[in-house]
């Protein structure tokens, strides 16, 4: 049963009749289906962001608090929905079919799976607001925060273009962190002061996440080289394109160095940072 799917399916039903590039993977009709589009929209990405910083360099700050806590608000909710869609629609591939059928066999490529990663695929682009709020509040843009956000959007396109099947498992994963991130921006902006108590913890669930994706997206990859290539052993081949495998693989790993060098720049030297500050207190109590 996909109730939450038919449920779904019935308010958007009550929407002006729209194209089947809407609902499914048709480059060039689809959205943002393109290469040329999604480097054009990358490219405005980064000059509105840039431009933007520097528009704001003699500015105050804007206040945007009310907009802010929204923004985040509805991505943590819309992020919980899709989460719920896409676990709905797996759960069932998973129990009647494995696990391995559900991240390689063609099947498991199926047409709600591609709507519910062209949603996501879209998310992406809404996510992008992320960084204007910075750049409007005239805070520091982060490499991290930039790369991310960019290579994220490009990632989606890849694997909807190369009809990986298992792309549902770091999307999954995505989602699970952003339903909390999301969350977490929302309260540390309706609540000012306010420091929740998961904020090093969601740094590290962020760094699990990519470790679980590369484990499984590696394993596919691995897959498909040995059955189409390799004499090595392997339960069959995986669907998707090379390009798609191998560009997933190598962006996730970058992923995982450059949060790790994150969680490490921003924990431990501020943890080092407190032991000095101790010490030296220490230190000046004893003169």
């Amino acid at each position: 049963m996909t109730l939450l799917w038919d449920l779904s399916t019935k308010v958007f039903d009550q929407l002006p009749t729209i194209s089947d590039s809407y609902t499914q993977w048709i480059p060039p009709q689809s959205p943002l289906s393109t290469p040329s589009s999604v480097f054009a929209a990358m490219i405005t990405y980064l000059a509105v962001i840039f431009g933007g910083q520097k528009l704001m360099a003699d500015r105050k700050p804007m206040q945007l608090r009310p907009l802010f806590m929204l923004h985040n608000l509805l991505l943590s909710a819309g992020s919980l929905w899709l989460l719920a869609l896409m676990i709905e629609q797996v759960a069932p591939i998973v129990s009647n079919h494995g696990f391995f059928y559900a991240i390689c066999h063609v099947n498991a490529w199926t047409p709600e799976l591609v709507t519910l990663y062209m949603i996501n695929y879209y998310f992406k682009y809404w996510e992008l607001a992320d960084t204007c709020f910075l750049v409007a509040k005239k805070k520091s843009l982060q490499f991290l925060h930039v790369f991310h956000h960019t290579a994220t959007a490009v990632l989606c396109f890849t694997q909807l273009g190369g009809r990986t099947s298992v792309s549902w498992v770091p999307i999954v994963a995505n989602l699970t962190v952003h339903v909390i991130m999301y969350y977490y921006y929302f309260t540390t902006s309706a609540f000012p002061g306010y420091k929740p108590w998961y904020k090093k913890a969601l740094t590290s669930l962020q760094i699990s996440q990519f470790v679980i994706d590369l484990f499984i997206v590696y394993f596919a990859s691995y897959s498909y080289f040995a059955a189409e290539y390799g004499d090595w052993p392997t339960m069959g081949t995986c669907t998707g394109t090379e390009g798609a495998a191998l560009f997933g693989c190598a962006l996730l790993t970058s992923y995982l160095f450059l949060f790790i060098a994150f969680y490490r720049k921003t924990y431990k030297q501020n943890v080092a940072a407190r032991n000095a500050a101790s010490k030296q207190t220490r230190v000046l109590a004893t003169k």
